[in-house]
């Protein structure tokens, strides 16, 4: 069955001789998502409710800059999957449904939810170790031959299948493009340590957790009619433990304006650029 994923996800993944059609100018964009979508405190507020911490500078507002597209950002901080079809209450009022901004003259959509599924925050939080030996965080999630977080992860997966077959029901005439999580941490090597407080031996826990949850993203899109954007691989070596001025994902303690552990700037344009690319769409000169 892997290997059939596989094969699926190649045959529709676009290649030099086969690159996606050029996205015409002035189509209607809606942008669903959480956190790692908005793009808190990068730029500018975007839009009510303040909960959710929407920023000019996210990924959806510089694509929509880029191609010229007519954008609705419903992306809020917190967003699990099950907030895209009910209002997400969070400081200063609610966030409607997101499936709500659908509509059949919708054109393009991009998702990037599911981090919260799987409990990012706890996670972030419940893996901060007062010393840099064992591997407390992976202690904390797994018990003999059970592991949470990869429990999670796996379930994930058919809650990406719900989603896109949502998108598409709302939105039939629409490209979709189903949107990963950059390299958080660095892609090889023990992390840095007490800069970001996780061990060597929880930093290539968590980077497992990681490629698991972007593989499964990528998998729901390979079988659910939509395009999966790797932002992992562009932003390798620009992770939390790069120094400022290379680091695109900001630490425990950022040193740029950005949620913890969350894209900078430099960060969300580094990932519109990802979706630019997936959409066919020249880099600015």
């Amino acid at each position: 069955m892997a290997a059939l994923v596989g094969l699926v996800a190649l045959l529709l993944t676009p290649t030099a001789s086969a690159a996606p059609a050029p996205l015409p100018a002035g189509q209607v964009y809606v942008a669903l998502g959480d956190s790692y979508t908005s793009s808190p405190l990068t730029g500018a507020p975007a839009g009510p409710p303040p909960g959710c911490q929407r920023s000019v500078n996210n990924y959806p507002h510089l694509v929509a800059e880029r191609t010229g597209a007519q954008l609705t950002d419903v992306s809020c901080s917190g967003a699990r999957t099950r907030d895209l079809a009910a209002a997400q209450t969070v400081d200063g009022g609610q966030n409607p449904p997101q499936y709500d901004a659908l509509g059949a003259g919708t054109q393009l959509v991009t998702v990037g939810i599911g981090g919260n599924d799987i409990g990012f925050g706890e996670i972030v939080r419940s893996c901060v170790s007062a010393s840099p030996v064992g591997t407390p965080c992976r202690d904390r999630w797994t018990e003999a031959s059970h592991d949470e977080l990869e429990a999670r992860v796996d379930a994930l997966g058919d809650r990406l299948d719900d989603v896109l077959a949502e998108v598409h029901r709302r939105a039939p005439a629409a490209r979709v493009l189903l949107v990963g999580y950059p390299s958080v941490l660095p892609a090889e090597g023990p992390g840095c340590y007490p800069v970001v407080p996780y061990t060597p031996g929880d930093v290539a826990y968590l980077r497992g957790v990681l490629g698991h949850l972007n593989t499964e993203i990528a998998d729901a899109a390979a079988g659910g009619g939509a395009t999966y954007v790797d932002t992992a691989t562009p932003t390798v070596g620009h992770d939390v433990c790069a120094l400022p001025g290379e680091r695109w994902i900001e630490g425990l303690l950022p040193t740029a304006p950005a949620a913890p552990v969350h894209p900078n700037a430099l960060g969300a344009a580094a990932m519109a650029r990802a979706v630019l690319a997936a959409l066919g769409v020249p880099a600015a000169a």
